[in-house]
């Protein structure tokens, strides 16, 4: 495969960041509609089966190595699955301006994360990120304390997700891998599937599934065709290319773009705390991209 020029690949880092922002308000409009579990279920489906025709057509191999199985389960439970169920579940409660900036302190938590569990040294700067993303969170959360304490399922299940993809995150770097990146995001898919269709039949039975309309349809086809599958073969094919400055940019748009298509197309406030706390989510993003390696493993 040819390698990308430099300014091929500042585009594709553009191109990731806008999707993967876009996608909040994208997946706050398809719940209008759809079911969270279903959403998932039909999404990970789709995406596994356009991700497999690429992977087979660019030739890379699918077969997991003895031993390789587990670790791609456990992966998957937590990097794709227990992240997307628990944003879909978490914007049924919250903004999705809000929902964008409450999840990505799963950088500052991968840091900290990192530490525990891959020996990486406690630096100063991870310390001040972890001050800056609560911060942030503590200044989102002063808009409106009592509605927060009233009803703090939305916030928490999005705190639950960045986690669940910080944790899913260690388990990718804490072990050499011989499949592709490729071949690993097609198996997160595949396993992710396998694991929502079961909850789909016994929480949200097909039966009372309606189609939706053709408006919903087209963002779908949008949601799995944008942020899914060309988000992660861009990102397949960036792996190893970026220095952290460069992938600084891909993860720091994301945000941005989240908060401000949700203020734009689903005419969400945008108050001066919202304002504050993205700014304090994006320097706390910053700083933590500081410090890690050259090659990301983002959701």
């Amino acid at each position: 495969m040819m390698k990308p020029t430099f300014a091929v690949t500042l585009i594709m880092v553009a191109l990731i960041g806008v999707l993967w922002g876009l996608n909040w308000p994208t997946v706050k409009l398809l719940l209008t509609e759809v079911p969270p579990l279903t959403l998932r279920a039909f999404g990970f489906t789709s995406a596994a089966v356009a991700l497999i025709s690429i992977a087979r057509g660019l030739g890379h191999r699918l077969k997991p190595a003895p031993g390789e199985a587990v670790s791609l389960v456990l992966t998957s439970l937590f990097l794709l699955f227990g992240f997307n169920i628990l944003t879909a579940l978490g914007q049924l409660f919250t903004a999705a301006s809000e929902a964008v900036i409450i999840a990505f302190t799963m950088p500052a938590m991968t840091a900290v994360l990192s530490v525990i569990f891959l020996g990486e040294d406690l630096e100063r700067r991870v310390v001040v990120t972890i001050c800056i993303g609560l911060a942030g969170l503590g200044v989102l959360a002063s808009a409106d304390l009592p509605a927060l304490w009233a009803t703090p399922t939305g916030p928490v299940l999005m705190l639950l997700a960045a986690l669940s993809w910080s944790i899913g995150n260690i388990l990718v770097q804490a072990r050499p891998w011989t499949l592709s990146p490729l071949a690993r995001a097609v198996w997160f898919f595949v396993i992710s599937s396998g694991l929502t269709w079961p909850l789909v039949v016994i929480i949200e039975p097909l039966s009372q599934f309606t189609i939706p309309s053709p408006a919903i349809l087209w963002i779908f086809a949008f949601h799995v065709c944008g942020p899914m599958v060309a988000c992660y073969v861009m990102w397949t094919i960036l792996l190893g290319r970026l220095s952290a400055t460069v992938a600084a940019i891909s993860t720091l748009i994301a945000p941005v773009v989240g908060v401000l298509s949700s203020v734009s197309l689903l005419n969400e406030d945008l108050t001066w705390q919202t304002v504050v706390a993205l700014t304090m989510i994006v320097a706390s993003i910053a700083l933590t991209l500081l410090r890690a390696p050259p090659a990301q493993k983002l959701p």
